[in-house]
């Protein structure tokens, strides 16, 4: 096994209202993310309940301000080249609802079989 400090490749958690999901796992696959070996637009999602309460000088996509929020929600998690990251996110931020969008980036470590 071979192991290396900084990983070539990241994974991208998102948390996207369910009705945008597709839009936001399309516009990421499109900017490079989701390429595993010969296959393209690879994701995972699992689903929950996102809860916010928008506060004053918010422009909430959904909700009013002052007024607690709850959304249902995907996390939509992808793997993506450490190179395209911040191209895959600009991708990701404009074709998500949400004026601040919630995601984690996680270093994936980098292994060779032999």
């Amino acid at each position: 096994m071979k192991n290396n400090m900084e990983s070539k490749n990241v994974k991208i958690a998102v948390f996207v209202p369910e009705a945008n999901a597709e839009a936001v796992r399309t516009a990421m696959g499109k900017a490079g993310a989701g390429k595993i070996g010969n296959y393209s637009f690879c994701s995972f999602s699992s689903k929950g309940i996102g809860r916010f309460k928008p506060e004053a000088g918010a422009h909430p996509a959904i909700g009013e301000v002052g007024k607690p929020e709850e959304v249902i929600e995907e996390r939509v998690e992808m793997v993506c080249p450490r190179e395209q990251l911040h191209v895959v996110i600009e991708a990701m931020k404009a074709a998500h609802p949400y004026e601040e969008v919630a995601f984690d980036v996680y270093a994936l470590e980098d292994y060779e079989i032999q």
